[in-house]
C-alpha cells in the first residue's frame, strides 16, 4: 500500500468514526484519527495502518464518550 492509498483508506475510516460517533464533531473524529496515526509510523507493514488506526481512534473515541456522559 502507498502513501496515498493509506492516506485515502484512513479519510475513509474518518467517515466511517464520524457516522459511528454522529454525537461527536466531526473535527474530534479526525483529532482522534491524527492523534492514532503515528502510533503506526514504525510498522513495516502499511496494509493494516489504516484499521489499526480506526481501531486506535474508535478506543480513543468511546474513552471519551463514556467520560463526557
Amino acid at each position: 500500500m502507498d502513501r496515498s492509498d493509506e492516506d485515502r483508506a484512513i479519510a475513509e475510516a474518518a467517515e466511517r468514526l464520524t457516522k459511528t460517533f454522529p454525537d461527536v464533531s466531526p473535527d474530534t473524529v479526525e483529532q482522534a484519527v491524527a492523534e492514532s496515526r503515528p502510533e503506526f509510523d514504525g510498522n513495516p507493514i502499511r496494509d493494516f495502518v489504516p484499521l489499526f488506526v480506526e481501531r486506535a481512534a474508535k478506543q480513543r473515541l468511546r474513552t471519551q464518550v463514556s467520560s463526557n456522559s
